[in-house]
């Protein structure tokens, strides 16, 4: 399996409107590159109220920047001061911020969504409550420097534009299934700043 390795670990933070995708790329890039995945959607079966999903989250949150290495989350994003709060206990924790929001349009995304969560058991959502996530959600500024990628590309087009923002240079990362990537390899990837094992 390949693994993502940065000279500086990132916390990738999911933004979108419920149905975009976020959760497809989240689960897909965790997948590929043996990253975390830190959900709230995963979590709230597991709790009795939203809020204590939300103190998990938190908590959890907490202790993958112990690890120093790089992690996703999705969820507790909507808003630009809960992105802010998590992005400056990242940055203390020495982790760097990527915003990946990703965009699809309002049809397909309300569609999905609400035909996604009649599907689970825990939870629906019903078109009014779509409506008033919507509202509540504070889309990325050009302050925040999000990552914009189409929720209805291919996941290999998707995380093409996240890699290449990760690596922050003209010069495409390596990917490797070795164990030890030969010397010119390393050489060119500690300029990118970016290994994918």
């Amino acid at each position: 399996m390949k693994s993502l390795s940065l000279t500086q670990p990132h916390i990738i933070i999911m933004v979108g409107v419920p149905g975009a995708g976020k959760s497809f790329f989240a689960e897909k890039f965790a997948e590929t590159f043996n990253a975390p995945y830190l959900s709230l959607e995963k979590i709230i079966p597991f709790t009795t109220t939203d809020q204590d999903a939300s103190k998990l989250m938190q908590h959890q949150f907490t202790e993958l920047l112990k690890t120093h290495k790089t992690f996703i989350v999705e969820g507790d994003t909507d808003v630009r001061t809960d992105r802010d709060r998590l992005a400056r206990q990242a940055k203390h924790a020495g982790y760097e911020t990527l915003i990946v929001w990703v965009q699809t349009d309002p049809v397909t995304a309300k569609t999905r969504s609400v035909r996604a969560a009649k599907g689970k058991i825990n939870r629906t959502l019903t078109s009014d409550e779509y409506d008033r996530i919507v509202k509540r959600l504070t889309l990325p500024n050009v302050t925040e420097h999000p990552t914009v990628i189409s929720g209805k590309h291919t996941y290999a087009t998707q995380a093409k534009i996240v890699l290449k923002k990760l690596s922050s240079t003209t010069t495409r990362p390596e990917i490797s299934t070795h164990d030890r990537a030969p010397v010119r390899t390393e050489e060119r990837a500690r300029r990118n700043n970016i290994i994918i094992r």
